[in-house]
């Protein structure tokens, strides 16, 4: 594909993918989700979640509401029929996937900065939410 003049392989994407498709999604139909599971090499996992393009990436976890669908094995058959025919339903939401799924491909956990900024260098201007966000248009 070309982008602002410049050309990109991406079969030479090398980096672990989660690729995160609706069930019902009328702006990203689920066959074209699952489309980029045929154009990625490489490490990846398919999720498929409950609703729409909005209410099916949303609802956390504490909801239980929703519920996704994977596979167990990572094979990436080229027809997302033939994909859902060898996935599991599982209740909830898929964040808990999701994030089973970073935690795999994640570096070491650190403690969240005390203060924003990197010394007197970067000091924060106002506290949050800050005043660009009470201007009007």
């Amino acid at each position: 594909m070309t982008v602002c003049g410049e050309t990109l392989d991406l079969s030479k994407v090398d980096l672990p993918l989660y690729i995160y498709g609706s069930r019902e999604d009328h702006i990203v139909p689920i066959q074209g989700a699952y489309a980029s599971t045929q154009i990625f090499p490489g490490k990846k996992r398919f999720v498929m979640g409950a609703s729409g393009h909005i209410a099916g990436v949303i609802n956390p976890p504490v909801k239980k509401k929703r519920s996704y669908w994977v596979q167990a094995q990572t094979r990436f058959p080229a027809s997302f029929d033939d994909w859902l025919d060898g996935a599991t339903e599982h209740p909830g939401s898929w964040w808990t996937d999701w994030s089973g799924w970073l935690s795999g491909h994640a570096g070491k956990q650190i403690a969240a900065p005390k203060t924003y900024g990197k010394g007197a260098r970067f000091k924060a201007l106002e506290p949050a939410p800050g005043s660009y966000v009470k201007q009007k248009a």
